[in-house]
């Protein structure tokens, strides 16, 4: 721990703080949060629509243009993992717990629930619940991240400068990046990660307390997810020691594993023909309907369903880019921006929109048929959603124990690979930042799940997502500007 830099005194300093707060005031950090979010919602809504679609527009031009032959890193460099390995890799980091949470309950929330003017519980709110279930998890997230994570590559593997995200401004700020501003956006970029992480690990804490409750007489209460982030932060501090080549490579292809099996079970138990027409209807209605829901308001109808959704989305994608991207960039060299592009923003898009498909598919099919699946969620809350779907098959308990083991290895790697992450971000960019540092985070970034849990539940988690987000997209902007600048530069020189 010698050595430490202002970036990590910083952080630390300031993530303390806000969990100290929740601890002494609970009500007060979920009150305040709840008021600076609203704000944030109701005012800046439109900024960011603007900037998710801007992002994501900005990563398909870099597949046409004449930068996509670029390579991360040296000519000569070739790719440090698999194809399968790395898909496998920034899936698990990049939302797999977060599928895994709301497979099931989204397609039915919006389908009781659909946006302003569509009757609920019609076919018309079915096909919009699908519809809008991709976008929340298709081009527009993996756009935030593309972006991110090719910007640190680029500057990290191409330029020779340190892994974060300060020194990708560089090519505007010049030595400025070094200074008290560069500070500013690392200390931004590390708070980020450890809010939006925390609202991950909240989500996960409950949905396997949930499953556990669902399955056995144990209770789900705040204490049992307390117990269960403790003994996930102790099996997510072990594989971090491990290094990234051991512990988070083997849990990201077992979760990879894990999730088409179960998928692939509940494709071929389930409504099959119902399924696949749904996937394949749906993905035409997405990328047909794809410009008008990314810029959609509710202006005349004052309608919170957006900001309740769509724009809670795009902040909680915004606050998880400093993590995802800083990991998607470490496991990525030797690929060119073509490359990256694309395998980044269409298999976890497409990966997504099926597995919605199937689990969400499965649910509107069995509470259409009077199987009473929103009674459920309604009764024992969204967490025991996926279990009370999965009951109604044959091998019900066995398939929801793999789940709940599904989520349990997400949760871990998701941590595992924050922590990984956190580290490069407070020690200049190490690659293979020390296991002092790493337990240090993963210690506070725990701390901080179980405080957002304590001060208000998920509503508290969510929030602070927002709040994180806001200055974030900012500097993603600013990331897309020097990008630009140092690529130009670039390509002249040639």
């Amino acid at each position: 721990m010698r050595n430490l830099t202002k970036v990590f005194i910083f952080s630390v300093i300031l993530t303390l703080i806000f969990i100290i707060w929740g601890v002494l005031s609970p009500d007060g950090l979920a009150d305040s949060t709840a008021a600076i979010q609203n704000f944030i919602q109701i005012k800046f809504g439109w900024f960011y629509l603007l900037s998710a679609t801007g992002f994501l527009i900005f990563a398909i031009y870099l597949i046409f243009s004449r930068f996509g032959k670029i390579k991360l890193g040296k000519d000569t460099d070739e790719p440090e993992y698999s194809t399968l390995t790395w898909f496998a890799m920034l899936f698990s980091a990049g939302m797999g717990i977060g599928l895994v949470f709301w497979g099931v309950a989204e397609p039915m929330y919006h389908f009781y629930g659909p946006p302003a003017g569509a009757p609920a519980e019609t076919t018309e709110s079915a096909r919009l619940a699908f519809r809008y279930a991709f976008f929340h998890w298709g081009l527009h997230p993996w756009g935030i991240y593309t972006v991110v994570a090719l910007a640190l590559a680029y500057f990290k593997f191409r330029k020779g400068a340190p892994g974060i995200v300060s020194a990708v401004f560089y090519p505007i700020l010049g030595e400025r990046a070094k200074g008290p501003i560069g500070y500013v956006i690392d200390v931004i970029a590390v708070f980020a990660t450890v809010i939006g992480v925390a609202t991950s690990l909240g989500f996960g804490a409950s949905q396997i307390s949930g499953g556990i409750s669902y399955l056995t007489n144990i209770e789900n209460n705040i204490v049992t997810q307390l117990i269960i982030i403790a003994i996930v932060t102790v099996l997510y501090m072990l594989s971090a020691s491990t290094g990234l080549s051991k512990g988070i490579k083997y849990l990201s292809n077992t979760n990879i594993v894990l999730a088409i099996g179960l998928m692939l079970f509940l494709l071929f138990a389930g409504p099959t023909n119902f399924i696949m027409d749904l996937f394949t209807t749906t993905l035409g209605s997405y990328i047909q309907n794809l410009p008008s829901m990314s810029l959609r308001m509710s202006p005349f109808e004052h309608s919170p369903w957006i900001q309740s959704w769509t724009i809670f989305y795009w902040a909680w994608w915004i606050a998880w880019a400093p993590f995802v991207g800083t990991f998607i960039a470490r496991v990525s060299r030797g690929r060119t921006i073509r490359e990256f592009v694309i395998g980044v923003l269409a298999v976890p898009t497409i990966f997504g929109a099926l597995w919605f498909s199937v689990f969400g598919g499965s649910a509107i099919s069995l509470d259409m048929a009077g199987k009473g699946i929103m009674d459920i969620i309604n009764d024992q809350g969204m967490e025991v959603a996926l279990f009370s779907v999965l009951e109604q098959f044959p091998f019900g308990t066995a398939m929801s124990v793999i789940a709940i083991l599904l989520i349990s290895t997400f949760f871990i790697t998701s941590a595992d690979s924050a922590t990984f992450v956190l580290g490069m971000l407070t020690t200049n960019g190490s690659l293979n930042p020390n296991n002092s540092i790493k337990f240090t985070w993963g210690i506070i970034q725990s701390a901080a799940a179980a405080v957002l849990i304590l001060s208000g539940g998920l509503q508290a988690l969510q929030t602070a997502s927002i709040i994180a987000a806001f200055p974030f997209a900012i500097i993603i902007i600013g990331m897309i500007i020097s990008l630009l600048k140092a690529l130009q530069a670039e390509v002249k020189k040639k």
